[in-house]
C-alpha cells in the first residue's frame, strides 16, 4: 500500500502576525508525498536537502492519535517540491497537511480505524508546525488555502474562517529572489507595531476586495520588513491587477490577466532572481 498526496502552496492576501486575522489564496505550485508502511520507525527524505524535524514531528503527531508505536509499525515519507522553501508560499504548510493525509490515509487503512477528516488534518498538521517553530500565528489561512484551494479569510487566533470560497483562476506570477526568510525568525513585535494598519487591509479582505488587501498588506510589510516595495509597484505599474509580498518574504506574488503577462515578467527582469508562472488553485490537498 503506498499514498501519494499533492498539497499546493499559497500567496498571501493579508499576513496574520500583526492582528491575528489573515487571508490567502492557493497557488499551482505544489508539494507531492509519497508515504508507504515499512516494518517499523519513521524515515523521512526530501528532495530539497531540508531538516526532516517537521516531517517526522507529522507522522508522530498522525501515530499519536491512532496510538501506534513505531516499533511495532512504520512509514516512509518521502516529498518532492515546486515550491521555493523558506520564501513566504506556505511551503511548510503544504507540506505537513501532505504528509499528516498521507500517513492517516495509511494508518487509518492499515487498521481499519476511522479516517482524520479534513479540519483535523489541518489542524493536526499545524499543531505540528507550531511545535516546530515554523510559524508564528498557526498559518490557519496558509494552511486551509492550502488544503481546500481558493481564498480563505481566517480567525488564525481561534482557527475560525471568516469567509472559504472557490476564486477565479487568475495567472500568478511569483517573483523569487536569491536569498530566502524563514517565517519562524521574523520580528513579530516589529510586525505588530503597525496592526492598525494592517486592519483596515483585513477589512478590504473581510468585504472581498481581495486586490485592494493584498496591495495594501503587500507595501505595509515590505516596509516593516525591510523589502523593495518597488518589485510590487513595478508590477502594477505593467498591468498587474495586484501585487506584493507574501508572507514574511522573500517572494512577491502578482496577480495577473493573460494580457499583462510577458510585460509583468519584463518589469521583474531587472531584478535578481527567478519568475514562476502559475495559477490560481482551487483544487487543493488531494489523494492521487
Amino acid at each position: 500500500m503506498k499514498k501519494t498526496v499533492r498539497s499546493p502552496g499559497s500567496a498571501t492576501i493579508i499576513n496574520a502576525i500583526a492582528t491575528g486575522c489573515g487571508s490567502a489564496f492557493g497557488i499551482g505550485l505544489d508539494i507531492e508525498c509519497e508515504a508507504k508502511p515499512i516494518q517499523d520507525s519513521i524515515r523521512c527524505s526530501n528532495d530539497v536537502g531540508a531538516d526532516t524535524g517537521l516531517m517526522e514531528l507529522c507522522v508522530r503527531k498522525v501515530f499519536n492519535h491512532y496510538d501506534v508505536d513505531e516499533d511495532d509499525f512504520g512509514v516512509e515519507v518521502k516529498t518532492k517540491s515546486k515550491l521555493p522553501m523558506a520564501s513566504g508560499l506556505s511551503s511548510s504548510s503544504a507540506s505537513s497537511n501532505a504528509i499528516v493525509k498521507a500517513v492517516s490515509s495509511i494508518v487509518s487503512q492499515e487498521f481499519d480505524l476511522k479516517p482524520l477528516d479534513d479540519l483535523e488534518v489541518v489542524n493536526m498538521a499545524i499543531d505540528a508546525s507550531l511545535e516546530a517553530g515554523v510559524t508564528i500565528t498557526g498559518s490557519f489561512d496558509d494552511a486551509t488555502a492550502s488544503y481546500f484551494g481558493g481564498v480563505v479569510v481566517t480567525d488564525n487566533k481561534n482557527r475560525k474562517f471568516i469567509i472559504k470560497e472557490k476564486m477565479p483562476e487568475y495567472p500568478i506570477l511569483v517573483y523569487m529572489p536569491n536569498f530566502h526568510s524563514k517565517s519562524g525568525d521574523s520580528d513579530a513585535n516589529r510586525m505588530r507595531v503597525l496592526a492598525p494598519l494592517v486592519e483596515t487591509a483585513y477589512e478590504f479582505a473581510a468585504n472581498k476586495d481581495y486586490f485592494k488587501a493584498l496591495n495594501l498588506n503587500g507595501l505595509i510589510y515590505s516596509a516593516t520588513l525591510g523589502f523593495d516595495s518597488a518589485i510590487a509597484i513595478d508590477a502594477i505599474q505593467a498591468g498587474a491587477i495586484a501585487s506584493g509580498l507574501s508572507g514574511t518574504g522573500s517572494a512577491f506574488t502578482a496577480v495577473v490577466s493573460e494580457e499583462s503577462i510577458d510585460d509583468v515578467k519584463e518589469s521583474w527582469m531587472k531584478y535578481e532572481g527567478k519568475v514562476f508562472e502559475t495559477k490560481v488553485d482551487n483544487e487543493g490537498c488531494k489523494l492521487l
